[in-house]
């Protein structure tokens, strides 16, 4: 029985074996029939991309190298021609190693006289190990000129640009700023964007990875060497007339140590603005260095009670309603109570008790009281009606970035006292354009234009300027006729000698932020039109919180208003309207 099982045990084991082995073998034959399916697929797919879809392919590889000519964004000038901002290209130089077919001794001695840098320190700039070496950036285009000539494969040069304003600050709120790299914009720069970087025909040519053109068939070799250029802008803005404003009215800021102060000058036939100065301002050259308040155009966002000019709207509403005319007269008690809030005339104690006053003097005498009495002909919704029309309560459209609405509350929420206030300035807070916006229908037969500082083709005007018949002819040469007079009576410094000028001073407080009641401070404003006959020009300058002196509107605001205008008629040219009698 041993015997027979120990002549059986070495088959056993054969038989396992035997079995192990088609086991493997198996394996084996699983493992190629993978492989060869793999390699076939493989070779379906190879075959697929380069004979198959090899133009989708060779798209893609083409759209990784693809890159659009470096451009240049259209310059900006002033309505005579003025450069007031424009690219300036700066270009970077870079050596790379691997190309390299002049020693670095050899490049040194070539580059260091162009790029005036000492030959070592260069020498040891090529030297460093890399694909690429940065060295020297921000070269002028003269530089790059006589490096492209030197015709170097291992030198290259990657231009960029950056946006300079040849004048300075001037209309530095106007322009605002561009940042290349962050691609950030203020002012015209970023409400005309599209149109400064819109380049017509772009060429697209291919670069490798280290920025070399890949020139092949369809290259064009020229216009890989030129730079479009986008579409120049013409502003409104008259650069003589827009320094004069500035100079002015930092001049009246500093003297009277004021926190800030703006002079518009707009054409009233069409809401062209001629210059648009605002203090305190920065340059754009260098605006990362200016502090939130210079770069801040608050003349567009923040408001403010105007105060006695608001008076000329109120008058023009009622007289355009049919509730009183030009030759109307009102009761002036001097003083009126209204709830627990006494109100006075700013003169009562010269003028205690002026009875009843014409429009003429209400105007002259900047009356509290008259033009109370003048809107209580008017109901909330009458009154808030002409309001709308003349603007106030919304945006007035300007091609400047950051305008607010304003203040208006809805009639329905007016009280006695809003009533009130709301005639003489108090009850509205307003923007300066705005405010500008309003006066300029009253200049402009009863119509407001679209106030703008873009100078535009006769079809852009056409449907980009909006005109609104605000109130009628014949009420805006009244309320012209009434201010003219007013001014010519009075002793105002506001007054021209050679040009009948419709104008209104104003003096408001200036309420506290975010909270009920005022501060200890005022705005100054005077706002007006010349020549009365025919206006031309209509001057905005206010003033925010003066420290020094008498702080009225005609003292403060009132000077400024006179001298700008005194040399704008000068620059203009404008014809006199004001009849002088000799005497003999």
């Amino acid at each position: 029985m041993r015997e027979r099982l120990r002549t059986r045990e070495p088959e056993r084991k054969e038989k396992e074996k035997e079995k192990r082995n088609r086991a493997f073998d198996r394996l084996l034959a699983l493992l190629q029939i993978f492989f060869v399916g793999f390699a076939i697929l493989l070779l379906i797919y190879l075959f697929f991309i380069m004979v198959i879809d090899v133009r989708n392919y060779r798209a893609k590889a083409k759209s990784q190298r693809i890159g659009r000519i470096f451009s240049m964004r259209g310059d900006i000038f002033d309505r005579n021609g003025i450069k007031l901002a424009t690219d300036k290209v700066y270009s970077d130089v870079y050596a790379h190693p691997a190309d390299y077919d002049s020693t670095p001794e050899e490049l040194a001695k070539l580059l260091a006289p162009i790029l005036k840098i000492p030959k070592d320190q260069l020498l040891e700039k090529l030297k460093k190990p890399g694909p690429v070496i940065t060295i020297k950036k921000d070269i002028d285009r003269n530089t790059a000129k006589q490096i492209a000539k030197l015709h170097l494969r291992e030198i290259s040069l990657g231009k960029k640009n950056t946006r300079e304003y040849p004048q300075g600050t001037l209309a530095a709120h106007v322009l605002g700023y561009y940042n290349f790299d962050a691609d950030i914009a203020n002012g015209i720069e970023y409400t005309a964007k599209d149109r400064l970087e819109h380049v017509i025909n772009t060429v697209k040519y291919q670069k490798t990875r280290d920025g070399k053109i890949i020139y092949d068939f369809t290259t064009d070799p020229v216009a890989t060497t030129k730079s479009p250029k986008g579409e120049n802008i013409t502003l409104t803005i008259d650069a003589a007339i827009q320094h004069i404003c500035e100079k002015e009215i930092e001049k009246m800021v500093t003297e009277k140590k004021a926190e800030r102060g703006t002079v518009i000058v707009m054409n009233p036939k069409n809401g062209e603005i001629l210059a648009y100065a605002v203090y305190p301002t920065f340059d754009p050259n260098n605006y990362r260095k200016a502090t939130p308040q210079q770069l801040k155009n608050w003349t567009l966002t923040d408001v403010f009670p105007p105060g006695s000019t608001f008076k000329i709207v109120t008058i023009a509403s009622a007289m355009d309603l049919g509730k009183i005319n030009e030759h109307t007269t009102v009761l002036d008690t001097g003083k009126t109570r209204i709830g627990n809030w006494e109100i006075k005339n700013y003169d009562y104690d010269v003028h205690p008790y002026p009875g009843q006053i014409s429009l003429e003097y209400l105007f002259e005498h900047s009356s509290n009281i008259g033009s109370i009495n003048v809107s209580k002909t008017m109901t909330p919704q009458e009154f808030y009606g002409e309001l709308k029309k003349f603007g106030f309560g919304s945006k007035t459209g300007i091609d400047l970035p950051g305008e607010s609405t304003g203040l208006l509350p809805y009639w329905k929420y007016w009280d006695q006292g809003i009533h009130a206030t709301m005639s003489y300035g108090y009850g509205t807070s307003v923007t300066a354009i705005q405010m500008i916006s309003a006066v300029q229908a009253l200049a402009n037969n009863g119509v407001r234009v679209t106030p703008h500082v873009i100078k535009y083709s006769q079809e852009e005007f056409d449907n980009k300027i909006k005109h609104t018949q605000v109130v009628s002819p014949e009420t805006a040469h009244a309320i012209t006729r009434l201010l003219s007079a007013s001014v010519n009576n009075g002793r105002s410094v506001i007054k021209m000698d050679k040009y009948n000028v419709a104008a209104k001073t104003g003096t408001s407080r200036k309420p506290k932020e975010g909270g009920s009641g005022y501060t200890p401070y005022t705005y100054t404003s005077t706002i007006g039109y010349f020549p009365a006959s025919d206006p031309q020009v209509l001057v905005y300058v206010m003033v925010d919180s003066a420290k020094v002196g008498a702080i009225w509107g005609n003292t403060v605001a009132g000077p400024v208003f006179h001298e700008v205008t005194t040399q704008i008629a000068r620059i203009m040219n404008l014809k006199p309207d004001k009849v002088t009698v000799k005497k003999h």
